[in-house]
This record gives structure tokens, C-alpha cells and sequence, in this order.
């Protein structure tokens, strides 16, 4: 049920998080975003809500999401805390089902696992390494996938290989069961994920995604 124009943003200071926001205000959506720390989004804009409060705290995020249309998320793990994906998902499905909020998109990185995949050995030791050195934090977000798949939500989750911050544009490629390239611009991305919006491709589904 579409409830406004208004969208919410979870992890709106990362270094994708910063262009979906700029993305999102430059096509005129008004937005929401979740801020622990509400000084590290130096923009005061019309369009932007900043919500002070922590995705790990239910009341925060269902202050969040009320009276948006859809979800974004491009939560990061904050350096020397435990991890909190499956949390996070916890409380933000929850949340849009107390609210009625059906479209949920994220991001996530390549190891993530997902049925259906055809992962080719470079994928395949891209993921093997980065279990071994972040074993928590990657089977914190094989929970969250669990979690968010088994929803009953719209969700849409993107995986993604090397995220480039810049403003530079290419080509897209888009595969369900293996990474199609090395890296993905911070510019396409955040592009990526607004079009999500509308298109229903991919609802239900974990893309990956890569110039």
C-alpha cells in the first residue's frame, strides 16, 4: 500500500548510502533517514527528515518508516562493534508489518548466498576469503538474507562486488546466479536502487549487480 513519496533510508552516511541520498533528493523524492549521529549528514534540505536513533532499537525504526512508501538499506557494519544485520532485519520487518509497508530494498556483498546460484570460481574465492577473515559479520548476513527472504515482504536484495565512490557512470550488468564484474560505481548503484522503486523485476529476488 502506497502511503507517499516519501522513502526511508537506513545507513544514508556510507559511502553508498551518501549518493543514494543525493540521487534520491536530485529526483525529488522527500526521504527519512536513520542518523545516530545526525551531525554526519551535513545537508539541511526541504526533502530530508533526519530521524536520530539506532536501526538495532525497534521504536527507532518504526519512527523511521512511518509514513514512507518503501524501504532502502545500505547498512554497513560499523568497525569494532558485533555484527547486526539479522537484528537490524528483525526490527525492520517487523516494523513494516506493524506499519503496512510492503517494498524493502538493501544491499549486500557477493558472498552472500542465495538458491539458484551458479557462482564461478572467482566469485566462489572472493567469498571463501572473505569468510575467513570476517566469519561473523558474513554468517550475520547469511541470517539477515534468511530473515528478509522468509518476510513475506517486496524485497529486492542487490549483491555487489568492490563499491567505487564516484560520480562516473557505465554500463550495468545484471545476473542472478554470478557476479558479473569486479566492481560497481557508487553513481550506479544509488541509480540501481531508486529505480527498484517502480520496477518489479526483481521483487523477491538477490541480483547482483556490477559495471
Amino acid at each position: 500500500m502506497e502511503q507517499s513519496n516519501r522513502i526511508a533510508v537506513i545507513g544514508g552516511t556510507g559511502k553508498a548510502g551518501r549518493y543514494l541520498v543525493k540521487q534520491l533528493i536530485n529526483q525529488g523524492f522527500s526521504l527519512k533517514v536513520l542518523l545516530r549521529n545526525p551531525d554526519k549528514l551535513d545537508m539541511n534540505d526541504p526533502l530530508v527528515e533526519k530521524v536520530t536513533g539506532d536501526v538495532r532499537n525497534y521504536e527507532s525504526v518504526c519512527s523511521l518508516i512511518e509514513g514512507c512508501s518503501a524501504v532502502i538499506s545500505t547498512l554497513g557494519q560499523p568497525k569494532g562493534e558485533a555484527p547486526l544485520f539479522t537484528v537490524a532485519a528483525e526490527n525492520i520487518i517487523r516494523a513494516m508489518n506493524a506499519l503496512h509497508i510492503q517494498r524493502y530494498i538493501m544491499i549486500t556483498g557477493l558472498t552472500l548466498n542465495a538458491p539458484g546460484d551458479r557462482k564461478s570460481f572467482r566469485t566462489r574465492l572472493l567469498s571463501r576469503i572473505m569468510k575467513l577473515s570476517f566469519p561473523a559479520v558474513i554468517a550475520d548476513k547469511q541470517g539477515e538474507f534468511a530473515r528478509v527472504s522468509q518476510s513475506g515482504l517486496e524485497w529486492t536484495v542487490v549483491r555487489l562486488p568492490l563499491i567505487e565512490q564516484t560520480e562516473r557512470s557505465g554500463p550495468v550488468h545484471i545476473s542472478l546466479t554470478d557476479c558479473p564484474g569486479k566492481k560497481i560505481s557508487t553513481t550506479d548503484l544509488a541509480g540501481f536502487l531508486i529505480s527498484q522503486l517502480k520496477d518489479e523485476q526483481y521483487i523477491g529476488q538477490a541480483p547482483f549487480l556490477a559495471n
